[in-house]
């Protein structure tokens, strides 16, 4: 076993001296990084993945802040995810991704080094907000909901062979410090069909309430695998619930469940908005949203518009200056409402 991980790290490295023209990562040590982290110091762990410890650290040299990952030695198949986050990150470049600064295999230690994003993830923002923290501005949602499916179109559309992502959820996407998001935590990623192929056969994983249901059932990947997991996420940022939430009453425990009835009746559509927006949101955009959650998660994979779609589609709504309670007093005043839906074609 030793001597497959050491094959392993050999194999690893020497791909990246042969790639290096294309590589920004560099080599730590472990002595660097222990002096960036305080010795790993509790007081400089801002978070627990499955794999391993995240500590924030900064670099001396290049003056940056940085978050270290150490993954557990001991980590069920952390060899593998390891690999392939340095080799997917190192290889792959986009504002919506999250940058690998280096790694270290020193001392028989697998650690990633990343630059530091101040605002943590959307699951603190969104789902596990202290008591009386201010909620996430409706306009705030769209910009990291466009910033996910951006990052998503450029795995899908732009990197070459094409990346399914396959762990899309809410803690994963990275918010920096004006809340642009980012996607971080490769390990689960897989490089997508080529030539002729529809799918990519594999073991089932992921996370439980974002996974695809085709792909749950039968373990072939597609594309649209992640476009399901998006539409799980835009449907967390309109409702402020989790994909799973044993917390809930036993009917509301599965967020796609308990929804699933909402979408389908207009009228109830206002009682899917985050109660902490109160009544800041547009009506119209709230439509819009949910309309396109709704079509990422359809049950057949082939009625899920492309990522490109979602991305203009999205664009729109986080680029719409709304004034929501004007909005109500004037279509009031008109004798109307304004729970008309939307005439743009949404470009599906």
């Amino acid at each position: 076993r030793a001597a497959d991980i050491t094959s392993h790290m050999y194999a690893a490295e020497e791909i990246l001296r042969i790639t290096n023209q294309n590589i920004p990562s560099r080599v730590l040590t472990f002595r660097e990084l222990s002096a960036a982290t305080n010795n790993f110091s509790p007081n400089n762990l801002v978070g627990e993945g499955g794999f391993g410890m995240v500590y924030k650290g900064h670099l001396k040299d290049t003056k940056e802040d940085i978050a270290v990952k150490r993954l557990d030695k001991e980590g069920f198949q952390g060899n593998r995810e390891f690999l392939v986050e340095v080799l997917m990150l190192s290889l792959l470049s986009h504002p919506n991704l999250v940058n690998l600064i280096g790694y270290s295999t020193d001392l028989d230690q697998r650690i990633l080094v990343y630059e530091y994003m101040p605002n943590g993830s959307l699951e603190d923002h969104l789902l596990d907000l202290p008591e009386n923290a201010k909620a996430l501005p409706w306009q705030t949602r769209m910009r990291i909901a466009v910033g996910a499916a951006k990052g998503i179109e450029y795995l899908h559309e732009v990197a070459n062979p094409p990346v399914i992502y396959r762990d899309l959820k809410a803690s994963n996407i990275l918010l920096d410090k004006d809340f642009n998001s980012k996607l971080s935590d490769f390990g689960l990623a897989k490089l997508g069909p080529l030539g002729d192929e529809s799918h990519v056969s594999t073991r089932v994983m992921g996370t439980y309430g974002y996974c695809a249901p085709e792909y749950a059932m039968t373990g072939k990947l597609t594309k649209m695998s992640d476009i399901y997991s998006f539409g799980v996420v835009l449907l967390e940022l309109i409702t402020g619930r989790r994909a799973i939430d044993p917390t809930k009453p036993t009917e509301e425990q599965v967020l796609i469940h308990w929804a699933a009835p909402l979408i389908r009746d207009r009228k109830m559509f206002v009682r899917l908005a985050d109660p902490l927006l109160g009544k800041d949101f547009p009506v119209k955009g709230l439509y819009q949203a949910l309309a396109i959650a709704s079509m990422c998660m359809q049950e057949d994979p082939s009625k899920r518009p492309k990522i490109g779609d979602v991305v203009d589609a999205l664009t729109f709504l986080a680029e719409q200056k709304y004034y929501p309670q004007r909005d109500r007093e004037a279509a009031q005043a008109k004798g109307g409402d304004c729970s008309t839906p939307p005439k743009k074609d949404m470009g599906f």
